[in-house]
């Protein structure tokens, strides 16, 4: 990893993260990077449902959510962690082609397939943008 992606790593050190990611290998190829990047915890969740209940077992630092989960989208698990000040970020093969509600207009979206280099500044982006808002 080079100086500079060192940098945009560092605010992902000792972070817990939840993943909403629908396809499996993706999922695990999501909690590797996210490792990898830093974050002491990933919690795994593959459907809605099971993300919202991820929520009642406490609070993530940030969320990383696959737009299209099979039949259904991630957008309320968005609304609800906005609403409780955790930093999120889309992930998507469709990339910015995808028409996201206006609410969503400053989550920063990062395209499928992902690499440690696309991700972790998208990460630090949603990161900052969270800090600026509690100020």
């Amino acid at each position: 990893m080079s100086a500079a992606s060192a940098d945009t790593v560092a605010p992902l050190k000792g972070l817990k993260v939840l993943v909403v990611e629908d396809e499996a290998i993706v999922s695990f190829l999501l909690e590797d990077t996210m490792f990898r990047l830093g974050c002491r915890d990933v919690a795994l969740a593959g459907r809605l449902s099971t993300a919202l209940a991820q929520l009642d077992q406490g609070l993530p630092d940030l969320a990383v959510l696959d737009v299209n989960l099979g039949n259904e989208s991630s957008f309320p698990i968005a609304d609800r962690l906005i609403a409780l000040g955790v930093p999120i970020v889309f992930a998507t093969c469709y990339g910015k082609n995808i028409d996201f509600p206006e609410r969503f207009a400053n989550v920063p979206v990062v395209s499928k397939p992902y690499t440690d280099e696309s991700l972790a500044p998208k990460v630090a982006e949603a990161l900052a943008r969270a800090d600026e808002a509690k100020t």
